[in-house]
């Protein structure tokens, strides 16, 4: 069942996809007083979002406010992905496409832990904070955008390509989604180094395909919105450390479900395979 904050988020989320559109609605209205004192659409949005926050400092404290701020945030990217993809000129909409992709993932991660596992939620459920290579290679990723549209616009039109890729998002999402669902309280954002009480080994469900489903979804994710962006130099440097980052992931977290599980774990790991390409895991032999 989901938890109060959860509620709560979901709310905010919903409201500012719902709201963020509004700021272009008045501006197709083209109301006198709209045009007179706001002449610049994006600067109505800005003021539209400051209210909203203001609003939101005023209503909650503590955890409750961080995580409120956070769903407002995703929830109005999500509103102005919309916005682009639909609205805008055609070498934008893809960059629309991402935010959609982009925002969806980051909330449905909170919401999803928030449902399953709601012990464990933290303001690091969002993983809007992941890592600073994280945050580096998506900041990289949008510059790499920006500047191709500006020289060579005819490459960020709408294409299979990005439709491939967003197709790999969808997937991605939705394996990672349901590894999280299967795995319950089992599932964690962070490798645990003690085994708690009710952890369990979790090998049904998508967890008979691949080892690492949640790790599999987010590998196919992560190259996908480089195709959604159709950015080809991130796209190669995304796929090469995504693969690095789990590797040496699965590796840590092998380890460990070794020394909780022990036998277990190795029969589980001789009849299903990791799921990642070229990424065998680590085996011992008893």
């Amino acid at each position: 069942m989901l938890c109060s904050d959860g509620i709560l988020s979901l709310f905010c989320f919903i409201a500012t996809g719902l709201i963020s559109p509004l700021s272009e609605l008045l501006f197709r209205l083209e109301l006198d007083v709209y045009v007179v004192y706001f002449t610049n659409i994006w600067f109505l949005h800005t003021i539209l979002y400051i209210l909203i926050n203001v609003l939101a400092y005023l209503a909650f404290r503590g955890f409750t406010y961080q995580v409120t701020v956070r769903a407002l945030f995703l929830g109005y990217v999500l509103g102005i992905g919309i916005l682009i993809s639909i609205t805008a000129s055609p070498s934008w909409q893809i960059f629309g496409i991402y935010m959609i992709i982009l925002a969806s993932f980051h909330y449905s991660e909170f919401l999803t832990i928030a449902w399953t596992n709601p012990t464990v939620l933290s303001i690091d459920s969002f993983i809007l904070n992941h890592s600073i290579a994280y945050g580096v290679a998506a900041g990289l990723s949008w510059i790499e955008f920006f500047v191709e549209r500006h020289y060579f616009c005819s490459l960020k039109l709408p294409s299979p390509v990005s439709y491939f890729g967003l197709i790999l998002c969808i997937s991605g999402e939705i394996l990672r989604k349901l590894a999280m669902c299967t795995a319950k309280h089992n599932f964690n954002h962070v490798v645990q180094s003690e085994r708690s009480d009710n952890h369990q080994l979790v090998t049904h469900g998508v967890y008979s395909l691949c080892r690492h489903p949640s790790y599999v979804g987010w590998f196919y994710w992560s190259i996908g919105t480089q195709l959604v962006l159709q950015n080809p130099l991130c796209f190669c440097a995304y796929a090469l450390m995504s693969w690095r980052f789990f590797h040496d992931r699965v590796q840590i977290e092998e380890i460990t479900l070794l020394n909780f599980f022990g036998e277990d774990y190795v029969k589980y790991q001789e009849k299903v395979g990791t799921g990642l390409p070229f990424i065998s895991g680590y085996k011992i032999s008893l």
